[in-house]
């Protein structure tokens, strides 16, 4: 994969990770983050970040390992990994679980859910 190699002890410094949460952070609605993620992403990539966002959903309800295994299509392996980015990650998914209720996306509404995106990723810098 060409010269961008992220690792665990630089990833958030690495300019080219800067670059493309810039580029997340410029989305203004839903939209716009639906429209960038289709051109950066394949639908397998796509279909695998939704596949995580669910099995954490599932996890953070309380479900089994085996339960969103089941309900999800998403291996024993995915479950596991999610499990472990939601207990000792860097609590991304944490903050989306905890304000889910109060930021519900529609179709073509997506500014507070834009205005999350921003905040989360001004905070990572």
């Amino acid at each position: 994969m060409g010269n961008i190699q992220l690792t665990e002890a630089d990833w958030r410094d690495n300019p080219s990770f800067r670059a493309l949460c810039s580029a997340l952070a410029n989305c203004n609605t839903s939209e716009e983050v639906a429209a960038f993620l289709r051109d950066i992403g394949t639908l397998s990539e796509l279909e695998a970040w939704c596949e995580r966002l669910e099995v954490a959903k599932q996890l953070n309800r309380g479900k089994t390992y085996r339960e969103v295994a089941a309900n999800t299509g998403a291996s024993t392996t995915t479950v596991t990994r999610v499990a472990k980015f939601l207990l000792k990650g860097e609590g991304g998914y944490k903050q989306y679980l905890s304000g889910q209720h109060q930021h519900t996306v529609t179709p073509h509404s997506g500014e507070k859910t834009a205005s999350v995106l921003k905040g989360y990723l001004q905070r990572a810098q």
